[in-house]
């Protein structure tokens, strides 16, 4: 049974910096593509970063590309998703996601694990 538990949301004014954590447990960490997906309210989930198994490959979405990084630590089975530069667009509940197909180099929204998310908040 996989599990993802994010840590790392709250509130933060416009311009500042968060870092969400996502400890995954459950099966080998380090095959697996993992991402970050959000959705606001009223708002359907959108992609926001995917890290591959390999943590070479990366892929943000537009709006977040220069603003946020993805990265993962194998040995601590944790991928990261450090945001810099908020802005109160970036209001959403955030969700950590952890591909059920092995070494990909994203994960498929469709065929994906999740965690419980974590809001951000971003006041202006």
């Amino acid at each position: 049974q996989v599990q993802l538990v994010e840590s790392g949301g709250g509130l933060v004014q416009a311009g500042g910096s968060l870092r969400l954590s996502c400890a995954a447990s459950g099966r080998t960490f380090r095959n697996y593509a993992m991402g970050w997906f959000r959705q606001a309210p009223g708002r359907e989930r959108e992609f926001v970063a995917t890290i591959s198994w390999s943590g070479i490959s990366t892929h943000y979405a537009d709006s977040v590309k220069g603003r946020f990084t993805i990265s993962r630590d194998n040995a601590k089975n944790t991928v990261y998703l450090q945001m810099n530069s908020l802005k109160p667009e970036d209001t959403a509940v955030y969700y950590c996601a952890a591909d059920s197909v092995g070494r990909r180099n994203g994960v498929s929204e469709g065929s994906a694990y999740w965690g419980q998310g974590t809001q951000v908040t971003v006041s202006s």
